[in-house]
């Protein structure tokens, strides 16, 4: 008896649909762009045909309409923008919550810092998750988990406890970014497709960074600080929701495959560590094959150090503001209107770029504008027009985080398989929401330091924003240096991710024939009884 045959004797599936159908012939899903003989022909022949009975069809992804998919991709994209909000809220009006709470100022660093340094924590590992148990599921429970936090930190008087749920609220980020990425990407096949669909949702980065230093400072001049959290949770609410309802039930990508929860766990606690993980378990959560991609290893260096040298001009742009120029928060959402016009024209330009340049070229871009936005800011008088360099520091670093993330994004996708595309969608996210948090923990450290020793805190500034123009030197130094990444303009998956799937639908094809033949046979021998 074939190693085929017995599978179908044997198999155990966990759940069938009771759907008989008049054509009793199972046929996988075929891509009709492949000049190739029809699955199930090879699958008949190591079966034999199929029954003239109606089969019980094991359980398979429900199809949607064009209508729907776009509907399911735009409700993504609002889940990012959600989050991105709750992120940016506490970056935008970290001092002013401090205010309204009547906290310590030293607190006001924790507040931006808390919610992205837990999302940045598990935003690796919960990829590697959603590869296991769902995409979907991910997704919407870091959606449950966020709205929830988000609203409860709202009626926090206590900075401990609203800091707690911050952070808290990042573990919610951490499901929903990566998982909301590879939801896209898994069914989007490399192409022009797929690129606009992962610009349109790096837009929506910026886009809910600048809905969170705006709506916040609304609440703020309007109402108390705690229904803007409570309106955030509504928000969540309101996506997720119709997401759950829209979105098919989807099987995981690698429904089998192994965590290694110890390696996780120790990577989520040192970077050092993480080198450890992804080469030494026997379950990594990181491919090793992804660093067969020329000079990968690099580019992950060059996009850390960007989002290090955002994180820190991000921090100090907005304590310039309203320290400094005592701007209020909604007066610093207004003069940030640019930066959200402008980021979003650089996502286009970003998909747009992929397959036109190389790499290293786009990111070349991308780090030069983040290091002169840096030196503008580290160098603005006292006393001077927005115009003459707080304006053009916010423009040119709008073009950095999207640049970086949308070039990162695609080339990490398009370096592993389809059933690799959480892990995919973690890595980028990792660097940049981590790379944030650590960039802004070196340069306070540094602005704590020399403002000790010049008695000015506005030194201690530019010192800060001097250190985000060195790792940006850095970062480009090493992009045009070493990475040699070329341009992709592959259309379609390539050929082993279609002998993957042609291997899922002859297991499944499997599965419903030994549960037609096993039902046949209790059924015979419930009539000779």
């Amino acid at each position: 008896m074939s190693q085929v045959q017995t599978l179908c004797l044997e198999a155990q599936p966990t759940s069938v649909v009771v759907s008989p159908r008049e054509d009793t012939t199972f046929s996988p899903p075929q891509d009709h762009h492949r000049n190739q003989e029809a699955p199930n022909a090879s699958i008949e022949r190591a079966l034999g045909p199929a029954p003239s009975q109606p089969v019980f069809e094991a359980a398979r992804v429900v199809q949607v309409t064009q209508t729907r998919r776009a509907s399911i991709i735009v409700l993504l994209v609002m889940a990012n923008v959600v989050q991105m909000t709750a992120n940016f809220a506490g970056i935008a009006g970290g001092s002013s919550l401090i205010d309204a709470m009547g906290a310590e100022l030293a607190y006001g660093s924790w507040i931006a810092a808390s919610y992205a340094l837990t999302q940045g924590t598990f935003v690796l590992p919960s990829g590697r998750l959603g590869d296991v148990y769902g995409y979907r599921l991910l997704v919407l429970v870091g959606g449950a988990w966020l709205s929830v936090c988000t609203l409860a930190s709202g009626f926090c008087t206590n900075i401990i406890a609203f800091l707690t749920l911050r952070a808290l609220s990042g573990l919610g980020g951490a499901f929903i970014m990566p998982n909301a990425v590879a939801m896209i990407s898994s069914t989007v096949p490399p192409g022009r497709a797929r690129n606009f669909s992962l610009g349109v949702f790096g837009a929506s980065a910026p886009i809910g960074g600048y809905l969170g230093a705006l709506f916040l400072g609304v609440f703020l001049e309007k109402t108390e600080y705690k229904w803007f959290f409570v309106f955030l949770a509504c928000m969540g609410f309101v996506v997720f929701l119709p997401l759950g309802i829209l979105s098919p039930s989807d099987k995981p990508v690698d429904q089998n495959g192994k965590i290694d929860y110890i390696g996780s766990a120790l990577g989520t606690g040192s970077l050092i560590i993480f080198n450890f993980v992804w080469k030494y378990t026997a379950f990594p959560m990181m491919p090793l094959d992804i660093f067969k991609a020329p000079s990968f290893a690099t580019l992950l260096i060059v996009v850390l150090f960007n989002y290090m040298a955002v994180g820190t001009l991000i921090w100090y742009q907005v304590l310039w503001l309203q320290t400094v120029w005592h701007w209020s928060t909604l007066k610093f959402a207004v003069g940030w209107t640019p930066f959200v016009f402008c980021a979003v024209a650089a996502t286009c330009l970003a998909a747009w770029m992929i397959p036109r340049m190389a790499a290293q070229w786009i990111l070349a871009i991308g780090t030069i504008t983040i290091l002169i936005s840096n030196a503008l800011m580290a160098t603005v008088p006292l006393h001077q027009s927005y115009w003459a360099q707080i304006f053009p520091s916010v423009v040119l670093f709008s073009f950095c985080p999207d640049l970086v993330y949308t070039a990162g994004q695609i080339i990490a996708s398009n370096s592993v398989r389809r059933n690799q595309q959480g892990i995919a969608g973690s890595i980028i996210g990792t660097l940049n929401l981590y790379g944030n948090s650590l960039g802004l923990g070196f340069a306070t450290t540094i602005e704590v330091q020399v403002a000790q020793r010049s008695g000015s805190k506005i030194e201690g500034y530019r010192a800060a924003l001097y250190f985000g123009v060195a790792i940006s030197a850095v970062a480009l130094v090493l992009d045009i240096l070493f990475v040699r990444r070329v341009k992709d303009d592959r259309e379609g998956w390539r050929e082993e991710d279609h002998e993957l799937t042609d291997q899922v639908d002859l297991t499944q094809y499997g599965e419903t024939m030994g549960v037609y033949r096993r039902n046949a046979v209790e059924s015979n021998q419930h009539s000779s009884a």
